[in-house]
């Protein structure tokens, strides 16, 4: 990183910046639900890759940052757009028809849970804490308090759909953790790093044009204005944001934006939706970021000397 590039961790402007990412990707699952009321979920990700590709693509004119050439290289960025762009967002997409957006900010949060579990017992990239064991398991009785067994199961539509959304955080999970061990030090910028994944996604998006969007759509401002926005700031600048985040407080502080997406998408899910929020989703979801923290080994356990690395 050149000093040019450097940003003050201090700088006000870090933190807007910060906040601006959890009010856009919070935001992502009511432009998901209110996209989806005028084209299909395969639409609705085409235009959401595309539209994020072409932003991040003009910025990487503007700073005239360059490809890299490594033929592995582009194939673990493959791997990676499918990973943590096509499949999750046809996942949460599909889902979204049938749950609250609200809900599905909330399913988001799970991700570090499933990182952890892939880095620790997938890619063997990390050793998990008895600790952070915990931190997993106390996620997934969180994800159980969400899904509220006790109220009866929708087995045709609504546990279908979380079951989908938990797939999709798997997903993320999964990329987060080859991401750590095939791409960490391949020395390409974040801005690179992220068109390419963008770019990628959209590409395979466009070739899947004739499986996946071809179907009627129908033309209204309100979806129209909701998928640029998906679009262009939740997967174009959006990016730019995080990535001048993550370099100004380190990768691990900037995370903390988890935290702050569920709150966004079930405010605004009720304030302009209108969804009705249950007491065991925010209950769930607080118990989802508890687990998050042990999880990510942000709580310490008294004695650390009871924690037992995981081979």
């Amino acid at each position: 990183m050149t000093e040019s590039e450097r940003v003050a961790p201090g700088s006000s402007w870090v933190t807007v910046q910060f906040v601006l990412v959890g009010v856009v990707w919070g935001s992502s699952f009511l432009f998901m639900k209110v996209g989806l009321e005028a084209v299909s979920p395969g639409q609705l990700v085409w235009a959401r890759l595309v539209l994020g590709a072409l932003t991040l693509g003009v910025v990487m004119l503007v700073r005239r940052e360059r490809l890299p050439r490594a033929i592995r290289l582009w194939g673990h960025l493959l791997v990676i757009a499918l990973t943590f762009c096509v499949a999750p967002f046809l996942l949460f997409a599909w889902a979204q028809q049938y749950v609250s957006s609200g809900l599905g900010s909330i399913y988001n949060a799970t991700t570090p849970i499933m990182a952890a579990v892939m880095a620790g017992a997938v890619f063997r990239v990390e050793k998990l804490r008895a600790g952070q064991l915990a931190g997993v398991a106390l996620g997934i009785v969180g994800v159980i308090v969400i899904v509220a067994p006790w109220q009866g199961l929708d087995l045709q539509q609504s546990v279908p759909a979380q079951m989908a959304m938990l797939a999709a955080t798997a997903c993320y999970g999964f990329s987060f953790a080859y991401m750590r061990k095939f791409v960490s030090n391949s020395g390409v910028s974040p801005l690179v790093f992220s068109f390419m994944n963008i770019g990628l996604a959209a590409a395979v998006m466009i070739l899947l044009t004739p499986l996946l969007a071809v179907e009627p759509i129908s033309l209204a401002a309100g979806p129209i204005l909701a998928i640029l926005a998906l679009g262009a700031l939740g997967t174009g600048v959006a990016y730019i944001w995080n990535q001048t985040t993550v370099r100004a407080w380190g990768p691990t502080r900037a995370s903390t934006v988890t935290y702050l997406t569920p709150m966004v998408g079930v405010a605004l899910g009720v304030l302009i939706l209108h969804e009705s929020v249950s007491w065991n989703e925010p209950v769930g979801g607080l118990v989802v970021i508890l687990g998050i923290l042990l999880a990510q080994d942000r709580i310490r356990t008294r004695r650390r000397g009871v924690d037992r690395l995981v081979e």
